[in-house]
């Protein structure tokens, strides 16, 4: 009977090293579960940041765009060596509108590449106007029958 306690006592020690050896393990994979979670979690809140920055850029762009007017029907080269300068002078004649401060442009350019030719259309004048003293009343396009010149002016969303 002594050699039947030894043996258990022997088999249970060996079993409680290994419930011990579980225990710890099991406490490791608690802590691993948690830092899962944790940046499971993070991903989460950086994935709605992210969402919410997406459609923040998309309202910015479109506004900016919206802030753009598209002038047609100028010739080439007529601006000179400084197309803000152009603008700031003819808009106010073209309009007959004083504006007090002078207007102020972000950013005025001719997109796209040079047409060539004798019949080519003249590229069109995209300005972003910073800078205007009042509200323009007058008629958002400028067409032959409403402008001395055959000029457009219009707000373009593109």
């Amino acid at each position: 009977m002594d050699n039947a306690m030894v043996s258990m006592a022997a088999e249970m020690k060996s079993i409680r090293t290994e419930i011990a050896s579980f225990h710890t393990r099991a406490l490791g994979l608690e802590q691993r579960v948690s830092k899962v979670e944790a940046c499971a979690s993070s991903f989460q809140n950086r994935d709605q940041e992210l969402l919410f920055l997406h459609s923040k850029l998309t309202d910015l762009e479109d506004r900016s765009r919206r802030d753009n007017v598209r002038f047609i029907g100028f010739p080439e080269n007529i601006e000179g060596e400084d197309l803000h300068r152009f603008l700031r002078d003819t808009l106010p004649r073209l309009t007959d509108t004083v504006f007090e401060p002078p207007l102020e442009f972000q950013r005025a350019h001719r997109p796209g590449p040079w047409r060539t030719g004798t019949d080519a259309r003249p590229r069109r004048i995209i300005a972003c106007i910073l800078l205007y003293s009042s509200p323009y009343t007058g008629p958002s396009t400028y067409t032959e029958s409403t402008c001395p010149r055959p000029l457009s002016a219009r707000r373009t969303h593109n």
